[in-house]
Parts: C-alpha cells; sequence; structure tokens
C-alpha cells in the first residue's frame, strides 16, 4: 500500500531534497492585526526561500485581531498555549491548548487572541504564507 496519496504534494519538493537542513534561527515577519504580534517563520517564502510551504511559530497578545481575509492557502494551525479564535462566515470557533484546526483556501477567516492570556501556536501553510496570497 502506497501512502503517497495522503501526504500533501508540498511535503515531495522537500523529500527531493538530500541531506538535513538546520535552521538555526527563524525570521521574522511583520504581522497584520491591531496589536504586536510576533511571526516567527522557520520555513518559508522568508527563511527558507520555500514557496511550496511554511511553518511559523505564532506569539498572539491578549486582545489580538487581524483583519479578515481570504487567503490562497490551507493553513493548518495547532494551538500550544492559551487559545485562538477562528471567525469564518459561517460561525466562530475557539481552538485551545492541545487543539488544531485546518482553514482551506479561499475561506474568509479572522483570527484573534481574545483572552488576556493570548496563544502561542503553530501555522502550516501549503503553499507557503507569502503578504501577496
Amino acid at each position: 500500500m502506497s501512502f503517497a496519496p495522503l501526504l500533501p504534494a508540498a511535503f515531495y519538493q522537500l523529500l527531493k531534497k538530500r541531506g538535513v537542513t538546520l535552521i538555526e534561527a527563524p525570521a521574522g515577519i511583520p504581522a497584520a492585526g491591531d496589536r504586536l504580534k510576533r511571526i516567527e517563520e522557520f520555513f518559508g517564502a522568508v527563511r527558507s526561500r520555500c514557496d511550496t510551504l511554511s511553518l511559523a511559530r505564532m506569539k498572539s497578545p491578549g486582545g489580538w485581531s487581524e483583519p479578515g481575509q481570504t487567503p490562497d492557502f490551507d493553513e493548518y494551525t495547532l494551538v500550544l498555549k492559551g487559545h485562538l479564535r477562528v471567525k469564518t462566515r459561517t460561525g466562530a470557533l475557539d481552538v485551545k491548548a492541545g487543539q488544531a484546526v485546518l482553514v482551506t483556501r479561499g475561506e474568509w477567516v479572522q483570527y484573534s487572541t481574545p483572552a488576556a492570556e493570548g496563544a502561542d501556536y503553530v501555522a502550516v501553510c501549503v503553499p507557503a504564507f507569502t503578504p501577496a496570497r
């Protein structure tokens, strides 16, 4: 049995490369929103010049909110600490530490961290996040 259909196509570009690549430190990316949020990209268009996927750690303060958007990528998000509110045209989800959410490309979405504790989370975007997407 082949597992190939189960893996996102973006991972095949990474698998074609030989060897091991260590990312010693992430690249900081400016974030949209009404409060300072840290985006630390480890893989992606900015840090590793990879446009097939991006992997970033996000640190959002309590009360942060970004403008709604309709991205041209799938975004897989795992919340590590706190909770992340994910608002779509059909409702809102509160994604808590230890939970994950997938927002598919073309879906209108607005992310926020309404609780005082904010949130730390990891996002994987396929294809890679860029401001244009």
